[in-house]
């Protein structure tokens, strides 16, 4: 695998670079590095990178291994493997590693001399081990999302169940995902203690989309969306604002043009709303939700029911148009005002 690392640094470099593989002999550095490669071009100081050889990483490993190759020596810690998943690559270049895998997924970073690599390989693993758990798609994986993001720490798996409505077993083996993935930190008894939330919503969405999760169908509201609005404070049905309307409410980048509802019953909210099925020119999507979950911990402002925030960020982030983008101005208000949307 290390001269496979050295191959494909080979390719990636200009010709004029030099790219050697210097195997550690002295058994106390033989345990902390597994090989040294040296990169060097004519005019210029080697570049010497302190190389940790794994099949695989998790994120939750990305921290001690870094901590040991900056301890053993003073090369440029990388980590290469045979696949990194997306949150293990994020968590390398949050502490400040370098890594690279044999899919093409790669980043080098160093100041001096200034050399910079990037490049993508694979987005999921070709080869990939046998897990208990792998995906945070299905409404069961969707509350114990929900409730980790929502709930303040610390707290624990029963807490936990309680506050989510999902068997201690299913609880385990999300925790054991989140906590693979460094979402979660937990101490020797199991309490979760800390929660990256953000990143966790991230995460989720890469297995649940807000059109593909849920029952969608589009509508037009034919006086407008200020109408629909004004008949919601008296609708006695269960009902949770969703998406652009929301992120308005808290962090505004410009007028919602789209109301995106969770209802139980569209054809009966669609009746009370007086909203026309509509193809195209659609100013209101109803949605049937994937689970009960979406009208957990909402929020009441000006007598409009909201979805909580940690639901909306998730459902903005798989929206079309400028979805995404709301979604980051959410997040850095959520940042700062946990205490209106966390329990």
């Amino acid at each position: 695998m290390v001269n496979r690392l050295a191959d494909q640094l080979r390719a990636m470099l200009p010709s004029t670079w030099r790219v050697e593989v210097q195997v550690e002999r002295t058994r106390e550095l033989r345990s902390e590095v597994d090989a040294v490669v040296e990169l060097s071009a004519p005019n210029t100081s080697p570049v010497k990178l302190a190389v940790e050889v794994k099949s695989r990483v998790q994120a939750v490993d990305v921290e001690r291994i870094l901590r040991r190759l900056t301890a053993h020596t003073t090369g440029v810690p990388f980590i290469y493997a045979g696949f990194l998943g997306q949150r293990t690559r994020e968590r390398i270049i949050e502490l400040g590693g370098n890594f690279g895998d044999a899919t093409g997924n790669f980043r080098l970073a160093v100041a001096e001399p200034v050399l910079y690599i990037q490049s993508n390989g694979e987005a999921r693993d070709p080869d990939p081990a046998p897990r208990p758990l792998v995906s945070l798609k299905g409404p069961a994986a969707g509350r114990v999302v929900r409730a980790v993001c929502d709930l303040r720490t610390p707290f624990g798996v029963r807490e936990l169940g309680a506050r989510s409505g999902t068997p201690a077993a299913t609880i385990s083996r999300v925790l054991q995902v989140l906590t693979d993935d460094a979402l979660v930190t937990r101490d020797p008894r199991g309490a979760v203690t800390d929660v990256a939330w953000e990143k966790l919503i991230a995460r989720w969405v890469q297995d649940h989309e807000l059109t593909k999760a849920n029952h969608t169908s589009m509508w037009l509201a034919p006086r407008g969306l200020s109408s629909v609005m004004s008949k919601l404070p008296g609708m006695v049905d269960r009902y949770a604002i969703t998406g652009s309307c929301v992120a308005a409410q808290f962090a505004p980048i410009a007028p919602p043009r789209l109301l995106t509802m969770y209802v139980d019953d569209v054809r009966a909210c669609a009746e009370k709303l007086d909203l026309r099925p509509a193809d195209a020119g659609a100013n209101v999507l109803l949605v049937e939700p994937f689970d009960p979950v979406v009208y957990e911990r909402t929020l009441l402002r000006d007598g409009l029911v909201l979805a909580n925030p940690s639901q909306v960020a998730a459902d903005l982030m798989t929206s079309p148009g400028r979805g995404p983008a709301e979604a980051v101005a959410l997040l850095e208000w959520m940042k700062e005002h946990d205490d209106v949307w966390r329990t």
